[in-house]
């Protein structure tokens, strides 16, 4: 049976793919006749980018570019005040994704519907959920293609249809947190010239607080397009909005130099801090991040797809689906910390270059406080902090931690040896199982590795793996790396890995 995804925003194209790469039939419907146009949220961080590997699409990274320095300028002139940057993250093999990346969800939007394709699967534009009803056997739907009436049966829903969700307002989910209603942003795609405006860097003028604007170049609207911000409580941002005329009159009221006129593509953006108080009801499924991050949307789809599908073909209970509420409610929460104390900063001191630190990278996003992850190597402590939204820390690592890579591994057993990464192995429709034999340096004593012929044999040759997992010498460890890229149990042997996974199979 299909099971509906609503809403073909990334974060419902991710939980499509994710479904069609396990064996999933999909419908993915959109309201809207068009598809959207416009940068919108254009910053992927690294962890997104790890997951997009996962699903094979490397486009993503190989297409998108890398975020200019930001120059800011004393007022009213164009002499530059100060540049700055994202505090930068050290390269290291286990980080093979460590630069974000900018590209427009315009064209995130084509990569992911390009390889939804592959599936012989395409967003059904003009086709909106009008209701549905929920029973113990399924979901049943009504449509409304073209305003033509549908009634769809289904097993499951997944609305990933954004802050005005028709399934989040159906199933009586309410935000929590604040709208910021005294801090309004507009943005969208211009193009535009101007003497002394070069495409070396993001510029910003003014301030955040009074009157502001951010010009990020991309050439994805253009040899001479930009992705603009209006800010500041001095400017009408609502009314702003809906003329072009003001937009660019704006504009050039805050560059103090001459710029030749373009057509702008503009939508309002509301700083809305908020998040849904649960994430699923019954068999509908809801993400919840809508206008909170693209990137956190996407990563809610990942860990959502492979637990659906398990469940779907029969193989998990739908207890497994509660795991997604208890692992993602957390991050989100915490999340909404960082980026609200980010924008206070912004609004106490107008400059919005404060308070960004590799937090925002979104590697040390964590699941440790599951109850299906496994940890034979950490005693459990009652009351300890779950710090879900943590910073990195490559000296520790717990299960429910992101798994780590690892390059020029020789996989053997083959015709001809390959050299290949750890993250070639993680794949969205499968859980993959790491054993770690001990080091025997003496001459006397030789180790060899037995496995049945469907197993992967690889040898670590610059000891990059061992280091990224922290293995001593003399150790034996199993690590159960789950199909979000995530270490769903560090364990001793055998025993370990049945019990972990009877945490997640009916019949484990």
């Amino acid at each position: 049976m299909t099971n509906p995804t609503v809403g073909a925003g990334p974060a419902g194209l991710v939980a499509a793919l994710t479904l069609l790469q396990n064996g999933i039939s999909v419908r993915i419907i959109d309201k809207d006749p068009h598809h959207r146009i416009g940068q919108r949220g254009a910053g992927i961080w690294p962890r997104s980018l790890e997951l997009y590997n996962f699903l094979d699409v490397s486009e993503v990274n190989g297409l998108g570019k890398l975020a200019p320095p930001v120059r800011s300028y004393k007022p009213g002139t164009l002499e530059p005040l100060k540049n700055s940057s994202m505090v930068p993250m050290e390269p290291t093999p286990a980080i093979p994704f460590h630069i974000p990346k900018m590209m427009g969800q315009q064209l995130l939007d084509v990569i992911l519907r390009r390889h939804l394709e592959k599936f012989s699967c395409s967003v059904e534009m003009s086709t909106e959920l009008r209701s549905f009803e929920q029973s113990d056997e399924g979901i049943t739907t009504v449509l409304a293609k073209n305003g033509i009436p549908e009634t769809f049966d289904t097993k499951w829903i997944i609305g990933a249809d954004g802050a005005k969700s028709v399934v989040r307002k159906q199933l009586g989910l309410t935000f929590l947190g604040e709208t910021r209603d005294d801090t309004q942003i507009v943005t969208g795609d211009i193009r535009l010239k101007g003497v002394g405006l070069d495409r070396a860097h993001w510029h910003r003028f003014g301030n955040f607080n009074e009157r502001g604007l951010s010009l990020r170049p991309t050439d994805e609207v253009g040899e001479d397009g930009w992705q603009f911000f209006l800010y500041g409580h001095e400017l009408d941002i609502p009314k702003i909005a809906q003329s072009e005329e003001l937009v660019f009159e704006t504009i050039a009221s805050l560059i103090p130099t001459d710029l030749d006129e373009r057509l702008p593509v503009r939508f309002v953006f509301l700083a809305n801090i908020r998040m849904v108080n649960k994430f699923s009801e019954g068999r509908v499924v809801h993400s919840p991040t809508g206008g909170q991050g693209l990137n956190s949307g996407v990563q809610d789809a990942f860990n959502l797809g492979w637990k659906l599908a398990l469940v779907q073909k029969g193989l998990a209970d739908r207890s497994l689906l509660e795991t997604y509420s208890a692992e993602r409610l957390p991050v989100i929460s915490e999340m909404l910390g960082v980026t609200t104390s980010i924008l206070d900063k912004a609004i106490s001191s107008g400059d919005l270059s404060l308070g960004r630190s590799p937090i925002l990278y979104m590697l040390g996003i964590n699941c440790r406080f599951s109850t299906i992850v496994l940890d034979e190597f950490v005693t459990s402590v009652e009351g300890r902090p779950i710090n879900a939204y943590g910073v990195l820390d490559e000296g520790h690592l717990e299960a429910g931690d992101r798994a780590p890579d690892a390059p020029n591994m020789l996989q053997v057993g083959r015709a001809e040896p390959d050299e290949t990464t750890l993250f070639a192995l993680y794949r969205p429709w499968y859980h993959t199982v790491l054993v770690f034999a001990p080091s025997i340096r003496q001459s006397v004593v030789r180790s060899a590795v037995v496995l049945p012929s469907s197993a992967s044999v690889l040898v670590d040759r610059e000891g990059y793996a061992y280091s990224a997992y922290l293995m001593e010498a003399d150790q034996t460890k199993v690590f159960v790396i789950r199909p979000d890229g995530l270490v769903g149990a560090i364990i001793h042997g055998a025993e370990g890995v049945k019990k972990y996974f009877s945490k997640i199979f009916l019949d484990a």
